[in-house]
């Protein structure tokens, strides 16, 4: 998926130092990722329908949450690179995923950040050191930087992100803007929009929600304040991108963990608004779209809203603040049940004070109040880095809270 290097000394050639499929020590490392991630409280609520009844407490848990096929994998490569080279310097071009727990374990089994004291930017990688590179992937400057100098790669970039690179290089290559549902300082974006200029004259244009998307939908049909647009959009376009040339030809791309409706919904507008300046047959041939929200954050938020038709007295959507497909849990159960977002257990700081990032925000905030009434239904869901240990200590730091506990639980595995 990846141009190779430009010419120039390279003692070991970039096949032989570039992993992509694993190291080949997967039974080597399952049962410390097991002894580290899983929990037996998880085991449970498979175990028993994802219901669990404690008291007059009813845990229930969206039939799909937490680890997704793509994190799983990027942990276990991690886990995997420590093992093949124990005795070289390990860096993390950033966070392998956006789950704080997951990272600080990482840091304590001595895998180094970019952004740290000993590796203060990507200049300060050397040949020799063994680079991870995380599910997000990487923009491509990077990564041809980091082959040139000779540094062992071992890539876990997850391959629903490489479907959006490949849609996007096509869009490039038959002269169409990439307009990428995203944001556009996560790494996934900014790794998407580099694979478009590979290509000459490849343009892109990222948009944040419907209503972004609507400020586009108004300039393809009618034009406008061309200074005004670009000052909008100023960190979140392709070096001098024109609308009144670039808007003319438009192909859709999403984040792969934005929300699946909005994503959607932008496509038909944006459609709409091209057939509405172009006439219909003219407008299709000027768009295309493919759906590339990946299919683990699609079936969570599949199950969640079947988990919200259910009755419930309260919910809590357990990730990373900086974990997008998180957060659009929680958009999801918005004014449907009181909802909060934490981190994990510490999240809950006492009976009746939560540590919470709310819909509309950034930042975390305390709020109090959150404890329902008993009896209660609780709902539990989580984003697709969030490992079941932590899913496990929740559900715990609730009991506690509750004055409750699950003694048989606790005692078959990992909690």
């Amino acid at each position: 998926m990846h141009d190779a290097p430009p010419p120039g000394p390279d003692p070991v050639p970039l096949a032989d130092r570039y992993f992509r499929k694993g190291l080949g020590l997967r039974g080597e490392v399952k049962e410390r990722i097991a002894g580290d991630y899983h929990s037996g409280i998880v085991r449970r609520f498979r175990e028993e329908g994802f219901t669990l009844r404690v008291a007059d407490l009813t845990f229930r848990l969206a039939a799909q949450f937490g680890f997704c096929y793509g994190v799983d994998r990027a942990v276990d490569y991690a886990y995997q690179t420590l093992e093949k080279f124990p005795d070289r310097r390990v860096i993390l071009t950033g966070e392998i995923i956006h789950n704080p727990g997951v990272n600080a374990r990482l840091r304590s089994k001595g895998i180094r950040f970019v952004g740290d004291p000993e590796v203060p930017t990507l200049a300060a990688v050397g040949a020799g050191d063994v680079v991870i590179l995380p599910a997000f992937g990487v923009p491509a400057g990077d990564f041809d930087r980091l082959a040139r100098i000779g540094a062992v790669l071992v890539d876990t970039t997850c391959g629903s992100v490489l479907n959006v690179w490949k849609s996007v290089e096509k869009y490039a290559r038959e002269g169409f803007t990439s307009l990428v549902h995203g944001k556009w300082a996560h790494e996934e974006t900014r790794a998407t929009v580099s694979r478009v200029l590979l290509h000459p004259g490849g343009r892109y244009l990222v948009v944040l929600d419907l209503a972004e998307a609507d400020l586009v939908a108004d300039y393809v049909r009618r034009g406008g304040d061309r200074d005004a647009f670009l000052a909008r959009f100023r960190t979140a376009i392709s070096p001098g991108f024109d609308p009144d040339r670039d808007l003319a030809r438009l192909g859709v791309a999403n984040q792969t963990t934005m929300l699946s409706s909005e994503s959607l919904e932008i496509a038909r507008r944006i459609g709409r608004a091209l057939d509405d300046r172009y006439g219909a047959a003219d407008g299709r041939a000027r768009f295309r779209s493919f759906d590339t929200i990946c299919s683990a954050t699609q079936d969570r938020q599949d199950a969640l809203e079947a988990l919200l038709k259910e009755p419930l007295d309260l919910l809590l959507v357990i990730g990373g603040f900086n974990s997008s497909n998180t957060t659009h849990l929680l958009e999801m159960a918005h004014g449907k049940v009181p909802a909060y977002h934490i981190e994990g257990p510490e999240g809950l700081v006492s009976p009746d004070a939560v540590r919470h990032r709310p819909v509309a925000g950034t930042a975390a905030v305390e709020s109090t109040g959150w404890r329902p009434a008993r009896p209660a239904v609780i709902g539990v869901t989580a984003g697709a880095s969030t490992p079941d240990v932590t899913i496990g200590a929740v559900v715990t730091r609730v009991l506690t809270l509750f004055g409750l506990d699950l003694p048989e639980v606790a005692k078959a595995g990992p909690a």
